[in-house]
């Protein structure tokens, strides 16, 4: 099986998640930080799924699934340990042709998630078709090694650099130079070394004067940025 790969805009859309475990707490958490709209569907839930409901985050209907839950939604997660269940929600999507994935069954799905490295704004997704989740998992602690969280800090930063750029009428095409000559320089490394002033004198140096790494990153920082 070949895959299409893509990265798909769940924000506001509503998303059905059936079953209430670890693995169906997994899809919910990753559809929450999307910005999904989750409603999860199962007579027993973790305690986390529980509170997620009481502080309004989601909806939950503790009782088992119906194919009228698939009405309205966007797409639909089957996360239980019942086979026959899971493959009913497989059949019910695939009648209202809707986005559906079952856990750990991909000819159950017409689409597969692949594992997930995730700095900021950068995402690195890995898959193996399916072949083998354990080779995808392995591949993804290692990036996760590789990728630190300065990456997140480097696309932020990038991203506040080009709306400077854009705000003193500089045309798009002429930024791709100097953004590969910001990066050429080491960018990254000094990120990771908190060295502020070797950024400073990089972006002297590439972008002339007026460019301050404190003062950007005042404009776009993460939420979980290594520089502080």
């Amino acid at each position: 099986m070949k895959y299409y790969p893509i990265n798909l805009d769940i924000n506001g859309h509503t998303c059905l998640v059936v079953g209430g475990g670890s693995v169906g707490l997994r899809k919910v958490t990753t559809l929450l930080e999307c910005g999904a709209r989750v409603t999860v569907v199962s007579p027993e839930v973790e305690s986390r799924i529980e509170q997620l409901a009481e502080e309004g985050r989601i909806r939950l209907e503790r009782r088992a699934y119906t194919t009228s839950d698939l009405d309205g939604k966007f797409l639909v997660i089957g996360a239980t340990d019942d086979n026959t269940l899971n493959r009913k929600i497989s059949w019910d999507a695939g009648r209202q042709k809707m986005l559906c994935n079952i856990a750990d069954v991909p000819d159950a799905c017409n689409f597969i998630l692949p594992s997930i490295v995730h700095r900021g704004d950068l995402i690195i997704a890995i898959s193996t078709s399916g072949s083998s989740p354990a080779m995808a998992k392995k591949l993804r602690r290692e990036l996760e090694v590789q990728y630190g969280e300065e990456y997140g800090d480097l696309l932020s930063f990038m991203q506040a650099v080009r709306q400077r750029l854009l705000s003193q009428a500089h045309a798009p095409e002429a930024h791709k130079p100097l953004f590969e000559k910001l990066l050429d320089g080491d960018l990254v490394a000094m990120i990771r070394k908190e060295d502020v002033s070797s950024i400073n004198t990089l972006l002297a140096d590439v972008l002339g004067e007026g460019f301050d790494f404190d003062d950007l990153m005042r404009v776009g920082k993460p939420a979980h940025s290594v520089i502080s």
